[in-house]
Order: C-alpha cells, then sequence, then structure tokens
C-alpha cells in the first residue's frame, strides 16, 4: 500500500521540488533506460573492446550505439556506483571509498560514512519524480540502515544485495566480515529462491517489475547491477566448458593477444606500448597441473561473462518482443578494473584453510558451480586489463578505464568509438538529459542537496562536440592516499606505499594509455600544476589523510577482526592472516 502512494505522491511532489527542473521534452513519448553495472570487469572482457569472451548481446549495443575508450570510474566499487548514481564526486557524496577500508579516525568525518549521504540526490529520485517507474536488480552496497535502502533512495521495485558481493549459488557470504548475505526486496529483508543463479536471477527480477508496470504508459528506468565477476567467479558447468583450453597458452599470450585485437578495433591507438606487471607469474615456471588448473580458473571467469550477456540478451529480446527496445536507452559500463586479489595459489594452506572454513570447494572438478570457490590470480587480472596498468583498488589506468556502451540516444550515431575522455559523474546527467529531466538545483525533496558536477554528454553523443572537458579542466580522484589528476590528454598519478613509493608520475594517457613512459621528467611545470590542482581538489572534496603503514588489505583484516570478535578466535586468526598475506601481492603489483 505504500509503496502504491508512493508511485502516486512523487511524480506529483517532483513537480513541486523541481518545477522546471522537472520538465520533460515536449517531442515523443519519453525513452525507457536500461542502465547495465558489471562488478569488476576488465578494459578488455568483452568482445566489443577485444576479449575472445563470447558477448554477442554487448556486441550489438556497440553496433547499436557507440563504445568509449578514455571513461574512468573510481578503482572500486562502492565510489563508482555514487558517482554514477548522482552525478558528484564520491568524496561529496558521503562513499571515499567502501566501507570495509575506511579507518575509525576517517570514520570521524561527515563525508567518510562510506555510504551515500543524503546530502545527494539519484537519478532514481530525479525520474520518478517526473513520472518514471524505477527499478532495482542488483549489488547496491551503498547503505543498509532503513533510509540507506534503494527503496528510500528513488527505486519504487528492488532485489538490492547490499554487501560488496556474495556467493552466486545461494545465499551465503563470501567473506568472514559478513554474518550473512544481506539481500533486500523493496525495503525488507528477504531469501533467495533456491535455484537461483545470480545473473539469471536478476534478470528475471528485472523482467518482472517492467512487465508489472507496462499497463499504465508510462516509462522506466531499470539499473541492473550484475554480481559478474566479482568474487566468488561462478559459472554455470555449460558456460564454463566452452572456455576449456582456451587458455592454456598462459597469462601473457592472453595480454599480448587482447592488446592486439583492441587495437583492431579501435578502443587503444595503434602499436600502443604496455608494460608487464610485477605481480604477474612465470608461466612456464607452473607445472602441468597448476596450469590446467589456472587456466580453468579462467574459464569459469570467461564462462560467468558469457552467462551474464546471455542473460541480458534475454531482457533485450523482451523488450523487442513487447515493441519498447527502439525507445529503450542502454547504458552499459563497469564499476572498476578486474580484481587482483585472487590468491596466485588458492591451494596454499592459508587460503585453502579460508575456503575450507566459509564451507566453499576449490576442486578442480567443481570449481565455478555450486559450494565451490574460484577467482582469478593477480596474472590472469593482468590480462583482464590489457593492454593498462595495475587492477582494481590501485589508480593506474586498469583499476579505472573501463568499456562504456550507451546505444540508443535520441539522434547519436552509431558503430563508432568515442575517445574523448569521460567520467563516472558524466552518466547521470547524461541521462537525465535523454529523458528531458534537469538536474535538481539547489534542492530535492524538502533538503538542500548538492549540484552535479559531470558533464551531459548528449552532444558527444550525437556527434555535435567531440569532448566532453576542456583541455584545461581537471578531474581528481584519491583513494586510500593514492592520487591522481586528469587533465586534457594528461593524468597525474601517485601511488601511496605499499602499492607504490608515494611520487607522482605524469603520462600523457591518449597516447600512452599503458602508463609506460613517465614524462615528469620531461615535463616538469606541468606536473606541478597538476599536482597544485590535485592539492586543491583534496581541500575542496574534503578528502582525509590515512594513518601511518595504512593498508588496504591490513585496515580489511582489522575491520573483520573486529566484525567478528563473537568467532571462534581460530577462524579470525586464519581469516586475517590470509588478508594479510594477500597483502604482500600489493607491494610487487607495481609495473616493471
Amino acid at each position: 500500500m505504500l509503496r502504491g502512494w508512493l508511485s502516486r505522491f512523487l511524480p506529483l511532489a517532483g513537480a513541486l521540488f523541481l518545477g522546471a527542473a522537472a520538465a520533460v521534452a515536449a517531442e515523443g513519448p519519453r525513452p525507457n533506460i536500461v542502465f547495465i553495472l558489471a562488478d569488476d570487469v576488465g578494459f578488455t572482457d568483452i568482445e566489443p573492446y577485444g576479449s575472445e569472451i563470447h558477448t554477442p548481446t554487448l556486441s550489438a549495443l556497440a553496433e547499436e550505439g557507440l563504445r568509449f575508450s578514455n571513461f574512468h570510474t573510481a578503482a572500486n566499487c562502492a565510489p563508482s556506483r555514487a558517482m554514477l548514481l548522482t552525478g558528484v564526486n564520491n568524496h561529496l557524496a558521503g562513499v571515499p571509498n567502501i566501507p570495509e577500508l575506511l579507518t575509525p579516525v576517517q570514520r570521524q568525518a561527515e563525508n567518510y560514512q562510506g555510504v551515500l549521504s543524503h546530502r545527494v540526490v539519484t537519478v532514481a529520485s530525479l525520474l520518478e519524480a517526473s513520472g518514471y517507474h524505477t527499478y532495482l536488480a542488483g549489488k547496491w552496497h551503498l547503505g543498509s540502515a532503513p533510509d540507506q535502502l534503494p527503496s528510500a533512495r528513488g527505486f519504487e521495485r528492488t532485489f538490492a544485495l547490499m554487501d560488496s558481493g556474495a556467493d552466486n549459488w545461494e545465499q551465503r557470504p563470501y567473506l568472514a566480515i559478513y554474518d550473512e548475505a544481506n539481500w533486500f526486496a523493496d525495503g525488507e529483508r528477504t531469501t533467495l529462491p533456491e535455484d537461483f543463479y545470480s545473473s539469471e536471477f536478476l534478470v528475471d527480477k528485472t523482467l518482472e517489475f517492467i512487465e508489472e508496470g507496462l499497463g499504465d504508459g508510462r516509462p522506466f528506468f531499470a539499473y541492473l547491477p550484475f554480481q559478474a565477476v566479482h568474487l566468488p567467479v561462478q559459472a554455470p558447468r555449460e558456460y564454463t566448458e566452452r572456455y576449456l583450453g582456451t587458455y592454456d597458452a598462459g597469462w601473457d599470450a592472453l595480454r599480448e593477444a587482447r592488446r592486439a585485437r583492441a587495437q583492431a578495433r579501435g578502443v587503444i591507438p595503434p602499436e600502443a606500448p604496455m608494460v608487464r606487471m610485477e605481480s604477474t607469474a612465470d608461466w612456464d615456471s607452473l607445472d602441468a597441473e597448476r596450469q590446467r588448473f589456472e587456466a580453468k580458473r579462467m574459464a569459469v571467469y570467461a564462462g560467468m561473462l558469457e552467462a551474464m550477456d546471455f542473460h541480458l540478451g534475454r531482457l533485450v529480446a523482451f523488450l523487442k518482443a513487447r515493441g519498447l527496445f527502439e525507445n529503450t536507452i542502454f547504458v552499459f559500463t563497469s564499476d572498476n578494473g578486474p580484481e587482483m586479489r585472487g590468491p596466485a595459489n588458492p591451494h596454499g594452506v592459508i587460503a585453502s584453510r579460508m575456503a575450507t572454513d566459509l564451507g566453499y570447494d576449490q576442486s578442480y572438478e567443481r570449481l565455478g558451480e555450486r559450494g565451490s570457490y574460484n577467482s582469478i590470480s593477480p596474472s590472469f587480472a593482468s590480462a583482464a586489463a590489457s593492454p593498462f596498468a595495475y587492477y582494481k583498488f590501485h589508480v593506474g589506468e586498469g583499476g579505472m578505464r573501463v568499456p562504456l556502451i550507451i546505444a540508443n540516444v535520441a539522434g547519436q550515431e552509431r558503430g563508432a568509438v568515442v575517445d574523448a575522455f569521460t567520467w563516472a559523474t558524466d552518466i547521470a546527467p547524461t541521462l537525465l538529459a535523454a529523458a528531458g529531466v534537469s538536474p535538481p538545483e539547489g534542492r530535492f525533496g524538502g533538503r538542500p542537496v548538492l549540484p552535479m558536477s559531470g558533464k551531459n554528454l548528449i552532444s558527444v553523443l550525437r556527434g555535435e562536440a567531440s569532448a566532453a572537458y576542456g583541455p584545461e579542466e581537471s578531474i581528481g580522484y584519491e583513494l586510500t592516499g593514492h592520487g591522481v589528476l586528469f587533465q586534457g590528454a594528461y593524468k597525474a598519478r601517485r601511488h601511496a606505499p605499499p602499492a607504490g613509493d608515494g611520487s607522482w608520475a605524469l603520462y600523457n594517457i591518449v597516447q600512452d594509455p599503458g602508463e609506460t613512459e613517465d614524462l615528469s621528467a620531461k615535463e616538469p611545470e606541468r606536473l606541478a600544476r597538476m599536482v597544485a590542482a590535485y592539492e586543491a581538489f583534496e581541500v575542496s572534496h574534503g578528502v582525509q589523510p590515512i594513518p601511518p603503514g595504512y593498508s588496504q588489505i591490513g585496515q580489511l583484516a582489522s575491520n573483520m577482526f573486529v566484525a567478528r570478535l563473537r568467532e571462534p578466535l581460530l577462524t579470525v586468526l586464519l581469516t586475517a592472516l590470509v588478508l594479510l598475506a594477500a597483502a604482500g601481492w600489493l607491494r610487487r603489483g607495481r609495473s616493471s
């Protein structure tokens, strides 16, 4: 009853709150919007960007629309999601980092809670206020208190995961920091069905929501944040089997092959150089049994992506059958680059005990299936990010540059590649513009809200502009002491210890997206200007310092320890040990 009352009240409330800001385009029906967010998908993980993984649905959407080759997000999930949904920088939106990595001292700052602030308004709230149905099926991870749930942030119907990740086959946590996998339906805690598989189920719920709302003629906004390919990496056997043998040549061969295909498909410059990550192991030094196991780890990863694409294809087919496809805008992207924290050797004593204590099997035969725990190693993660350096949680291009496909915006070009720099905050204002809805101007829902800082990309999509940002406009970003400033073709980058030495480097990421040549000695004045701009960004966005000796894995272990004090001591200690052991990979994660 409450949901029905809200669905009737909010369109009127939106008109009162926004006035002309909620005005809609006068010509033709307003478009439906499907926003698809993959999890931890690397730049060359899908076919339109150079992958060997079969993703025909995404390939078809790329042909219908445009591929962006220079799109960047935050280097981990919740900060990206905050920017994508609000158009506001993540530090201002209350999500400077995922809550699992925040320190107690940082949490004393108002903007360091790791949950979406009420100082920002989501694109869902704005669209709902203007008459849209709004749906979410998938991962939320922006807060789980009653006023932080997606059902309180503009989504009319929801089936949402609150955590950073969870099992794809059943309702169980993937990290000991969680008591359970926390799923909510329309604001109430819920349970998963016995026949659950994440990609299939989330599309089923999306279809259910859309079908329910078709009778009244209102447009819909469907947000579909998949679990694929976040840990644990799991896929139905039939999908995994299609890739057995595909990765037998190892990770270096795959990284090189993907670079060549990405060049051929126009998403990186011809002959773009790349470095080899120090965290990449020597494939030839592994015995045949270990190579077989590593290749299957990657085959499951590929199978999980193909399964995601298949079920997304079911959604596209549904919309075509209902005559809705042509008037539906599609956006596909990833929240950050690939995860490299799957243990290099999952059968090591600590890693295997960790999986066993969580009730998981790691045998070759069951890898990726119900009851098993799988990941890819740092070595195959470097191939997922090809040709870039670094991964998720790092501020190299491999952690921040991801695919972006936008299709079916009225008047947009088709089938081409856009090389203009674009940023996560640009998605929300673009979707609003396409729907004929203005962004908030100071207030929404009776409270003051921050303005959107992202750019409306409609003119870029239509070929009316070649760039969204001017050559001197700056975009700053920070994560656990790692710093970035983008300006024109250039990027200033700093990796804090233990991932780096804290010094600044300068790259031309248009000519050298692999970040192979540090230009700081050649262009010291440019670097100095950019570092000064970054320091101003830190002040204006309330960036908090990290304590001495901080490491991401160490803080996760500490937060897990505090959260699990009620558990048997041995389990707590073993979990902390495996997380701290993984921190060693961060120290070896620098490019050679």
